[in-house]
């Protein structure tokens, strides 16, 4: 794709889309995780006893069959029953338990009836819209969604005003059920979304916690793609004779599809990517990363780079997400930067290229993603980019996809450069044979022969204004990334996150670009890495490879972070609950410079960390 000096006027923030409830006038690729028969023939919406303003609703969507979980899940609900539901992303599960949920609720009572916990910011936000979508003839109803990084005063002001239900990642609602401002004891529907990635961002603790909050009748409904030995423990202990529903789903991946990896340290995933979009002949393009911070910086990235491209993630008022995605049927737009919450239910017949910028979670979402590309008989590539420490990945993806993936290396500066030059030279015989060009011929010849210049030397001028101050030639060192500005050097961090070694050794210092710092939960909180690095990643945005080394001491922990963090970020990361405590992040002072072992808190003596040791004065002798 070459770039294009036409950029399209929409720019930065962009959001999700709310959970198709049918596949309905779109037709799913060979390509993509498929679900076998995935529409209850004959049946139709009216047939599963809706209330009638949420049916209304649902035929202006212009939804007419509901998809299987849905014809599974709604009739249980609307009895009353616990559900525990194995259903795929994109299999339409919100609206699976959003309209028994809107059909049996109580829009006159302004207390929360339904809590709705989601793995991220994104999914929280996605299903609140979905909510207010099907509840539009509901009236006196109200949602929200709460998540870390929003103003806290929108959530309480939203808390007191009143809503019937609430959708939530779980630090914050923790957070609200303890300052006071979540009352949860008029709650009758609680639903688990996503429980399996739940328990990957290490929130299985903190749903737990939640669960024991609420009230012992309440109907408790869980959605998850799989069901490990965790999930099924909390099912077990929580849920009350659940109605069982699997939708089963065979994962191909198209012969039509090519496969790419390639090998890149995480500071060169942006200029590499470049070099793809300017080397290979492309149609529309979708690039996934992993929050929906991310998306934005790459999408100014690239359109500073004259490519046509676009943030879609959790922030896009419905509308503009239209808008965009017709942009890209249409060709107006080339690129779109999107999260894997934000690009559910979209079908662009002219995507050539899937890109994953950033690793998915997990094999099923790498399946969906690269399902993207390659419909209706064309033929597509799936580029993943992985940082060297990721690089074992591969086999795990593989084995997902039955196909062995190639590992390729970022077109050459040289093959850029060539791509280039031979552009440039077809465009000037393009605009020579389509402009008029009198007056500027005219007026270049003036110059000429004003300054005594000769016409190759005032053409290559003019070249280069056209240039804008950016560089014609690529140089073989990758230039630094779009994360080098001062305010994105809170997103630089290391790339190669560990837990630090158990026992007594001290951590040495903080590789440079990281500060270290000190969160107020430890071993004997029952905390585990995986739990701070799924609170950090969704409460601050912050991608998890960027995350450092974290030590778990008894009584506390450090955990290595980009330094420049911002300073709401860093409010937002004190107030988050973990394990059922808050972190109370500070900057970690360590043992003194004389590099004693660090005590892990006061109880045997030891100096409080980076202070001087508080000595007792002597008795005067009388």
């Amino acid at each position: 794709m070459a770039s294009n000096n036409e950029v399209n006027p929409l720019s930065g923030e962009s959001s999700g889309e709310t959970d198709s409830m049918s596949e309905t006038g779109s037709s799913l690729p060979e390509t993509a995780s498929v679900e076998e028969d995935s529409h209850q023939k004959g049946s139709g919406f009216d047939a599963l006893q809706l209330a009638e303003r949420v049916l209304a609703a649902v035929h202006r969507s212009g939804y007419d069959e509901p998809t299987q979980v849905q014809a599974q899940v709604i009739p249980e609900m609307l009895a009353g029953r616990d559900v525990l539901a194995q259903s795929q992303t994109g299999s339409g599960k919100t609206a699976a338990f959003a309209l028994p949920i809107l059909s049996t609720i109580d829009p006159k009572q302004k207390s929360v009836q339904t809590l709705v916990l989601a793995p991220t910011r994104e999914l929280a936000i996605q299903v609140a819209e979905a909510f207010d979508k099907y509840a539009a003839d509901l009236k006196s109803f109200h949602s929200i969604a709460i998540y870390g990084g929003q103003d806290y005063e929108i959530q309480f002001r939203a808390l007191r005003r009143g809503v019937q239900v609430v959708v939530g990642t779980p630090g914050r609602v923790i957070d609200h059920i303890k300052r006071g401002t979540l009352d949860l004891s008029e709650l009758r529907c609680l639903v688990l979304d996503e429980a399996d990635e739940m328990l990957n961002m290490g929130f299985l603790e903190d749903v737990e916690f939640i669960l024991q909050q609420s009230p012992e009748n309440r109907q408790v409904t869980l959605f998850s793609a799989t069901l490990p030995a965790p999930i099924r423990s909390i099912a077990d202990r929580y849920l009350i004779d659940p109605a069982t529903v699997t939708i089963k789903k065979r994962e191909v991946t198209a012969e039509s599809i090519r496969q790419r990896a390639v090998i890149v340290p995480p500071k060169e995933k942006p200029s590499a990517l470049t070099r793809f979009l300017e080397a290979e002949p492309t149609d529309g393009v979708i690039v996934f990363t992993k929050t929906k911070d991310a998306t934005v910086r790459l999408a100014e990235h690239l359109v500073k780079r004259g490519f046509a491209a676009i943030a879609l993630n959790g922030d896009m008022p419905q509308h503009l997400r239209e808008r965009t995605i017709d942009q890209l049927k249409s060709g107006q737009l080339d690129v779109l930067v999107a999260t894997d919450v934000a690009a559910r239910g979209l079908d662009v017949s002219r995507i050539s290229h899937v890109f994953n910028f950033d690793l998915p979670h997990d094999s099923e979402s790498y399946i969906h993603r690269i399902g993207r590309t390659g419909r209706a008989g064309r033929s597509g590539e799936a580029v993943i980019f992985l940082t060297p420490a990721q690089r074992r990945k591969l086999k795990l993806i593989e084995r997902a996809t039955k196909k062995p993936i190639e590992v390729v290396q970022p077109p050459t500066a040289e093959q850029v450069n060539a791509l280039r030059t031979e552009r440039f030279k077809q465009r000037i015989t393009e605009v020579i044979a389509q402009k008029d060009l009198t007056f500027f011929k005219g007026l270049i010849a003036e110059y000429a022969e004003q300054s005594d210049q000769p016409i190759e030397l005032v053409a290559a001028a003019v070249a280069e204004i056209g240039q804008r101050g950016q560089p014609f030639l690529l140089t073989d060192r990758p230039k630094k990334s779009f994360r080098d500005d001062a305010e994105s050097k809170f997103d630089a961090g290391s790339p190669n996150r560990r837990e630090a070694p158990k026992g007594p050794r001290r951590l040495g210092p903080p590789e440079a670009g990281m500060v270290r710092y000190r969160i107020e939960v430890g071993r004997n909180d029952g905390v585990a890495p995986r739990n701070i690095v799924g609170a950090v990643a969704n409460e601050a945005g912050i991608e998890s490879e960027f995350i450092g080394p974290i030590k778990i001491y008894p009584h506390f922990s450090t955990v290595d972070l980009p330094e420049g963090m911002p300073k709401d970020i860093y409010r937002t990361l004190q107030r988050t609950w973990v394990a059922g405590k808050q972190l109370r992040i500070r900057p970690d002072r360590g043992p003194g410079p004389g590099g004693a072992k660090r005590r892990d808190d006061f109880r045997r003596g030891g100096k409080p960390a980076g202070g001087t040791a508080v000595r007792k004065k002597k008795k005067k002798k009388r």
